[in-house]
């Protein structure tokens, strides 16, 4: 039987643009890679302007790591080699040329592999960039043995990619995967419920989340089963990683293709596209319904997904969803002494709109309400939607003061920003915890490493 978990802290944000369970064809067009999405990494670039390369063939190594490569989503010809300040490789695009080549990996048995054969095996096609390590967020180090892999199956984010319906045809590939990465560590994955599609994957610790969000997040779920503690390694990997790998096993084909949820209130016709990590969001979007202007459309959900310019955003490594939202320009003369607001969601019940019942949604916007001020709520108001042992507030302090002793004590080895995402959405001090806890991360990385 596997163990159940009901996350009772947490909170799900009831906004409106929910993608149904259909699937729209989505033209080709250029795919990048894109370095900024791997965090850890120093590119050393492999490719020049005009080269032509294969779905699988690398274009990026790691300067620090020679043998972890990123590789070309699809086949074509490197059509830019995007810079930006200080010459930072921000994207390599490749200009499809439809024939779908794609470069040629041995198929391989997952359970007679070992361990060595796997990271092998994952190294040359381009596809360890899926495992992540904490503390921290980076790419995995190929040289350490973490203490658990752990993968979530689903996510409780606003208006998040259903993975039954996404990946439910790509479980053999899955199962795969996982008897692959358990010859490196014990594999714990997390499903929604007992009857989920992936609860009968073999060679795993099967452990059921219920609850608010955040349950859906990875960072919680390690938070409950196995802690981080100082001097641990733990790797995480995506459900789309899993079944990346599960076809380079069984395949032996580069294939990272995967359904991805166009959603948000802004979205006219929210739907599921097939599409390519790196492809233009704006032309992902362009197919609800939604042109750029006047729009924010966000690679990832609303919480933690990456902001980008219209015209030069992409679908992140990581993200199989795309939310597009309002700008909130609009200002409200005394906005403070209208407490009414029946269309707008309040997690504190500032308006009375929580009075027309749970069910309802809200076309949410940008809008933040007020501007930054002092930071003075107590710790208890933040740990109600943090189902983690950590003190939240302590924790974000001691990052703004920069105090390594302190992070370490209050439990920067456990977060990753983006679980500390609902801490930000109802902060009425209107800080950017995230981008803190970042910037607290990025401190640890260079004092510590």
């Amino acid at each position: 039987m596997p163990d159940i978990y009901n996350i009772k802290r947490g909170l799900d944000i009831p906004v409106n643009g929910n993608a149904p369970l259909s699937v729209k064809k989505m033209a080709g067009g250029p795919a990048a890679v894109c370095p900024g999405d791997f965090k850890g990494l120093v590119p050393r670039l492999l490719v020049k302007e005009g080269d032509r390369v294969l779905a699988g063939s690398p274009v990026v190594s790691d300067k620090n790591h020679p043998e972890l490569l990123l590789t070309a989503p699809s086949s074509g010809t490197v059509s830019d080699i995007v810079r930006g300040e200080r010459r930072k490789l921000l994207a390599i695009v490749i200009e499809p040329d439809g024939l779908d080549g794609k470069a040629e990996f041995p198929k391989r048995d997952p359970s007679s592999l070992n361990d060595s054969l796997v990271r092998e095996a994952l190294l040359e096609s381009g596809l360890w960039p899926f495992l992540v390590q904490r503390p921290y967020g980076t790419i995995a180090d190929p040289s350490v043995t973490p203490k658990a892999i752990f993968i979530s199956m689903f996510s409780t984010a606003p208006l998040a990619a259903d993975t039954e319906f996404t990946l439910g045809p790509d479980l053999i590939y899955i199962q795969a995967a996982v008897t692959a990465l358990g010859k490196t560590a014990p594999v714990h994955l997390s499903v929604k419920s007992e009857d989920s599609a992936f609860a009968g994957i073999k060679g795993a610790c099967i452990h059921v989340f219920k609850g608010k969000h955040p349950a859906g997040n990875v960072g919680v779920q390690i938070s409950h089963v196995s802690p981080i503690c100082k001097g641990d390694i733990v790797w995480t990997v995506s459900p789309e990683g899993l079944a990346a790998i599960g076809k380079l096993l069984l395949e032996g084909r580069y294939d990272i293709q995967r359904k991805v949820a166009v959603c948000g209130p802004a979205a006219e016709h929210p739907a599921y596209v097939e599409a390519l990590p790196g492809a233009s969001l704006t032309q992902i979007a362009g197919l609800s319904g939604s042109a750029a202007e006047g729009l924010r459309i966000v690679s990832g959900d609303l919480l933690s997904g990456t902001s980008h310019q219209a015209a030069t955003g992409r679908l992140g490594f990581f993200h199989n969803q795309v939310t597009v939202l309002k700008e909130g320009t609009r200002k409200e003369l005394l906005g403070w002494m209208r407490p009414l607001r029946l269309n707008q969601f309040s997690a504190d019940r500032t308006y009375f709109s929580w009075c027309l019942g749970k069910g309802r949604r809200y076309d949410m916007d940008t809008n933040l309400h007020g501007g930054p001020r002092a930071f003075v709520m107590p710790d208890s108001y933040y740990s109600k939607v943090l189902p983690m042992d950590i003190y939240p507030v302590y924790l974000v302090k001691a990052c703004l003061a920069g105090d390594i002793d302190k992070m370490e004590k209050f439990g920067i080895y456990e977060v990753l920003p983006e679980d500390l995402a609902l801490c930000e959405f109802i902060d009425p001090s209107k800080n950017c915890i995230q981008d803190i806890v970042a910037k607290g991360i990025d401190l640890m990385l260079k004092e510590m490493t």
